[in-house]
């Protein structure tokens, strides 16, 4: 995990960083795991989620209503944040898998 220093007056902060981009981005599925597990984009940005895991896998986005059809091997679902807000995600069929998309 890469992670960001800050220094102030009084302390250093360690937090993780998180991943951070305006153009489309990729979530992976490998080994029942979402790799960024977090992540963050501006509104607008279409993230688009890709099984490599040998099983089918889902996404449903909580709270919103969005989510896809069993995922096969090197299957995808894509999907366009256009409000601001920090979105939960899971595997509809590994529950236990879990990530979040926070839209600036």
């Amino acid at each position: 995990m890469r992670m960001i220093f800050y220094t102030g007056v009084l302390t250093t902060l360690l937090v993780p960083a998180v991943a951070w981009s305006d153009a489309g981005r990729q979530v992976t599925i490998d080994n029942f795991t979402f790799s960024p597990a977090a992540l963050t984009v501006a509104k607008g940005t279409q993230v688009t989620w890709t099984n490599h895991d040998d099983i089918p896998h889902s996404i449903v986005v909580t709270g919103i209503g969005a989510h896809s059809k069993a995922l096969d091997t090197d299957g995808s679902f894509s999907y366009q944040f256009d409000k601001a807000g920090t979105f939960s995600y899971v595997c509809g069929l590994h529950p236990h898998m879990h990530g979040q998309i926070v839209v600036r």
